[in-house]
């Protein structure tokens, strides 16, 4: 009696494992269906079939999990309990799965939208950034209410799918004559499925399938659309897991385990070879919210969106360079990099104690306080997002402004427009004090309630350029309203430069993006449009020939190339990088840029910036791992390993 019940409760469990199997193998062909004009030309039925093929082995593991739970609840349970009938609790767990799985798919696709993968460490940055903002950029621009309920819908459909199927006849199945050797193998059948299950079509991670070696066809689109977004998710945690933990490619633990505090400043130590330009009064360094490279580049120049930028890059006193990095994909990766002079290790610097306690040696403010500045922060946002503010004061900021302090108006989910910032900073400055000022814009940023009409964009007639350059956009009013928010905040800091330097002539600006990946020119945008950002360094005394054309670097370059163009002969000061002009190449987690292409960091994978060019990977690499290896080892040290040090 016992056996019957436990095959009986074991084949409903297994309509259940494969009604959720189905349900994400049907949401897979949808989401491909959706965006297959994001699969290269090179992909063909074969790697679709593959990519199917291979997400349905992987999502044995997500279907597996929540059959494992109706199997411990309501199965195991019914072998003791004989009377024990769990029927709506299953049913339930399946319909909890099938609520979830479509939340899940429905929100997939403006993450998708923006970020052009399934999800990643981005669903955890959201969570560390200002939650009361995401959420409500969430209902206001990505339509969370009406999305749930949707949701909903789909979900009751799918469960009343799962109630039918769960009622159809059971086969009866004998025990025979043998009734402890049938349940020997029942028990042994079963281990035997949750093994395969649980690895992903195999028995073991060498023969199954996990997210980490899910990547099998040619093609990026593709190779997303295997996980399906239990897997995805369950990505991203492992990948928090690792940023809690410091892991990243190109950190020699074994290095750092050796290297004392003394050795390391040595290493550090630079000396300033002597002033290029006059000291300036002012020096502005803008972070532009997604100012991306890609609106810059000859082939975007009809859509006339970062027109402001390069009237400054087209006057004789601006430097600029296209082969440059930022430090991260996310805006606080970039501010606390620029604050403290780190790279990104896979370690949240602004939640680290250490960074609260001292100033890390290759700190922006140290050295232009040893030059005579007071070094102050402005923000579009509050001072609280992101423990930003705080850091920025720990980390020897003069004074940080976010909105509430200027009283500015709110005008959005973040805080108050570019305009409104920069305004108030340009009601700040003084003739008298020297001041360095480093800025974070926040209107180029979900939700996009900036009104372009009145700024003097025409959205339709954009769109249409868009469709006539960038054929492969899936949607392209969305994209003509993101550049017009590009457009904007371009338009603004460019009246903002003409202005100030209209009243203080010796003053010095930097403008360059806090990432570019978020807004991007189609389905196959290329590493470089996905990443780059531009640098452009315009002022008093600059000249186009005071670094070398197209010198490569990243944020944390920045601080280093001042101190040496206003720093007299000797000055010392430390740092993890050399100025610009010293970079074999520079980085962020996942890409990297020479002078002759962009890769992905730990792979092969590399793009010539010249189309018709052929490049080495392998020489690429030469030029770029024992400089990443350095840096990053170096930046581990100073945040994880400096208080053991110390103790």
């Amino acid at each position: 009696m016992r056996l019957q019940a436990y095959w009986k409760n074991c084949q409903l469990d297994l309509r259940l494992f494969l009604f959720l199997l189905v349900m994400m193998a049907v949401y897979r062909l949808l989401f491909m269906a959706k965006y297959a004009g994001a699969m290269s030309a090179d992909a063909g039925w074969a790697d679709i079939l593959l990519a199917n093929f291979t997400g349905l082995r992987l999502s044995l593991k997500s279907a597996g999990g929540f059959a494992l739970l109706s199997f411990v609840l309501v199965t195991l349970p019914g072998l003791v309990f004989t009377r024990f009938n769990g029927a709506r609790l299953r049913w339930g767990i399946g319909a909890l799965g099938s609520f979830i799985l479509t939340v899940l798919f429905l929100a997939r696709f403006p993450y998708y939208e923006e970020f052009r993968m399934t999800y990643g460490l981005q669903v955890f940055q959201g969570w560390h950034d200002d939650r009361a903002a995401v959420l409500g950029m969430m209902i206001h621009e990505y339509h969370l209410l009406p999305g749930l309920l949707v949701a909903l819908l789909l979900a009751a459909i799918w469960s009343w799918g799962l109630k039918k199927l769960l009622a159809l006849p059971l086969i009866t199945v004998s025990g025979g004559q043998r009734p402890k050797t049938a349940a020997l193998v029942s028990l042994l059948v079963t281990a035997a499925f949750i093994l395969v299950c649980r690895f992903g079509g195999g028995v073991s991670y060498a023969t199954g399938v996990n997210w980490e070696n899910a990547a099998v066809t040619g093609d990026d689109f593709l190779n997303e659309c295997i996980l399906d977004d239990v897997q995805a998710m369950y990505r991203a945690i492992n990948q928090e897991k690792r940023m809690r933990a410091g892991d990243i490619f190109g950190v020699d633990k074994e290095r750092a385990g050796t290297l004392t505090a003394a050795q390391l400043d040595q290493d550090l130590t630079r000396k300033a070879a002597g002033a290029s330009i006059a000291k300036p009064r002012h020096i502005f360094i803008v972070l532009g919210e997604t100012w991306a490279q890609w609106p810059l580049l000859d082939k975007y120049a009809d859509l006339h969106c970062a027109d402001g930028l390069k009237s400054l890059v087209a006057a004789d006193n601006s430097y600029y360079t296209s082969h440059f990095m930022p430090n991260g994909d996310f805006t606080s990766v970039a501010i606390t990099g620029m604050i403290t002079g780190l790279p990104e290790v896979n370690v949240r610097v602004n939640y680290q104690p250490r960074s609260f306690k001292e100033i890390y040696p290759t700190a922006l403010a140290q050295p232009f306080h040893e030059l005579g500045y007071k070094v102050d922060f402005w923000y579009g946002g509050t001072p609280n997002w992101d423990n930003i503010g705080r850091l920025a004061l720990a980390q020897g900021f003069d004074a940080f402004y976010g909105y509430p302090d200027y009283k500015a108006e709110k005008t959005n989910t973040w805080g108050t427009n570019d305009r409104n910032l920069f305004q108030a900073l340009a009601n700040h400055l003084t003739e008298e004090e020297p001041t360095v000022h480093l800025i974070m814009t926040t209107s180029n940023h979900p939700p996009y309630n900036v009104d372009l009409a009145a700024e003097g964009f025409d959205v339709d007639a954009v769109e249409a350029k868009v469709r006539e350059l960038i054929p492969d956009e899936s949607d392209p009013h969305n994209l003509a309203v993101e550049l017009g928010h590009y457009y904007y905040m371009d338009k603004v800091v460019t009246e903002f430069v003409r202005q100030t330097e209209a009243e203080y002539p010796d003053s010095l600006f930097v403008i360059t993006g806090d990432h570019a990946v978020r807004s991007n020119p189609g389905a196959h945008p290329t590493m470089f449009e996905f990443q780059s950002v531009p640098l452009v360094i315009h002022g008093a005394g600059v000249r186009k020939d005071m670094l070398p054309a197209e010198a490569v670097g990243g944020h944390i370059g920045i601080m280093p190339t001042l101190v040496e163009m206003i720093a007299p002969q000797g000055f010392v000061y430390k740092s993890l990088v050399p100025p610009l002009g010293q970079w074999p190449a520079a980085f962020n987690r996942d890409f990297y840029v020479t002078d002759k292409a962009m890769g992905q960091v730990g792979t092969d994978k590399i793009e010539g910036l010249a189309e018709t060019e052929t490049v080495d990977s392998a020489a690429e690499q030469d030029k770029l791992l024992p400089f990443l290896q350095q840096v990053r080892t170096w930046g581990w040290w100073l945040i994880m390993h400096a208080d053991k040090e110390e103790k």
